[in-house]
């Protein structure tokens, strides 16, 4: 039988080695730069990575890969003379593909010398989008954590004392009553009784209040339409906002249905945009929108991830500081004067949607207005065999 002969070389040249090593990590760009920051070589990851072609990237600047603004600013060279002063370079940012998208990006950057002179450097890039974004999705499930363990202190206080409360206000209210029905009362007495009767009616609102935070209240859950509610709430809404404030709703037609009470749920909305209303005194426009999101669910003991019906209310306002947003949701806390507000509304919401299973996003900034978004799981459908 005749000796059959391999045509493919052996690896015993260094730098043959070398390439097919190279053109063969296909997850990481890895490339040679000159002292300049010029591209000198290229492989198989980099054209996967970057979306650059070797033709097309070789003699081009390090600077290509970097977003207009931060060519601008003279970022691309500040990394390089870290990195050549350092001699390495560890970390990560946002970068750009050939058809512009971005992505996140984990970059190493190593110093090239022989006898103390800079021959170049060789920069391995690795696209991290994924993991970067299981990272946020985690830290805001760990943060609307924290903010319901925050609560449940707290909350068991109230629920304590908006049962005693009301309990009282009960008996006041009877007392009233009975005094008016009392013949020969005269026009002063039936003024003040009307007076205190309307101070326990705004009583009884506040402990419903104190029972919503606390998330003691009784929910009639059923299955709720988001946009068919919140199109039957649009009157309602718009009736409380002032001629200054134009309303804005923009809603899916099909969402999936929320286990949850709707009369409680319209009761949120309408606090998210009264409080909208009195954060533009001059004027603006208050939107409403509902999506289909997959976040992390932050009461799970392992990180899972769950559908959720996002309701968004945004205004145009001054915003708030990062020291007043953290306690926006605080019970009892308020900017407004003495005698304007409970400082309750705000945390009835969040004490309805920890209710549901669902959690509270806030995001403000001075002079960038507040975005509310109240995260309410979806009624998953259950798959017949």
């Amino acid at each position: 039988m005749a000796e059959v002969v391999s045509s493919v070389a052996p690896l015993v040249d260094e730098s043959r080695q070398l390439k097919l090593l190279m053109d063969h990590v296909s997850d990481h760009a890895i490339y040679l730069l000159d002292p300049d920051g010029r591209i000198c070589s290229w492989n198989r990851g980099g054209e996967r990575v970057n979306g650059y072609t070797a033709e097309e990237v070789i003699g081009q600047h390090v600077s290509i890969f970097y977003s207009p603004e931060e060519q601008r600013q003279g970022l691309p060279q500040q990394t390089l003379d870290r990195a050549r002063d350092q001699g390495r370079l560890v970390g990560e940012g946002w970068r750009v593909r050939r058809n512009g998208e971005r992505f996140r990006a984990s970059v190493v950057i190593e110093a090239v010398r022989e006898h103390g002179a800079l021959l170049g450097f060789v920069k391995v890039t690795q696209d991290i989008t994924e993991r970067y974004q299981a990272q946020c999705l985690l830290q805001d499930a760990q943060r609307a954590r924290q903010h319901l363990q925050r609560f449940e202190g707290v909350g068991r206080l109230t629920r304590g004392l908006a049962h005693e409360f009301n309990n009282l206000l009960t008996t006041v209210g009877n007392a009233l009553d009975l005094i008016a029905l009392r013949p020969g009362a005269d026009a002063r007495t039936l003024d003040l009784i009307e007076l205190a009767q309307a101070a326990a009616d705004r009583g009884s609102l506040l402990t419903r209040q104190l029972l919503a935070f606390s998330a003691d209240q009784t929910l009639v859950s059923e299955p709720v339409s988001v946009p068919q509610l919140l199109d039957e709430a649009l009157p309602s809404l718009q009736r409380v906002c002032p001629q200054t404030v134009r309303m804005r709703v923009e809603l899916p037609p099909e969402l999936p249905p929320i286990a949850t009470d709707g009369v409680q749920l319209h009761s949120a909305v309408l606090n998210l945009v009264l409080n909208s209303c009195e954060a533009m005194p001059q004027g603006g426009t208050v939107t409403i929108t509902a999506c289909l999101e997959q976040r992390l669910a932050p009461d799970a003991a392992q990180p899972t991830l769950r559908r959720y019906v996002a309701i968004t209310v945004t205004d145009e306002g001054a915003g708030m500081p990062p020291d007043v947003a953290e306690r926006a949701s605080e019970p009892f806390f308020t900017t407004k004067e003495i005698g304007k507000g409970s400082g309750l509304g705000l945390s009835q919401v969040f004490g309805f949607v920890s209710q549901c299973d669902g959690f509270v996003d806030v995001q403000t900034a001075p002079g960038r207005g507040t975005t509310v978004r109240l995260l309410l799981p979806a009624i998953e459908e259950v798959e017949h065999a």
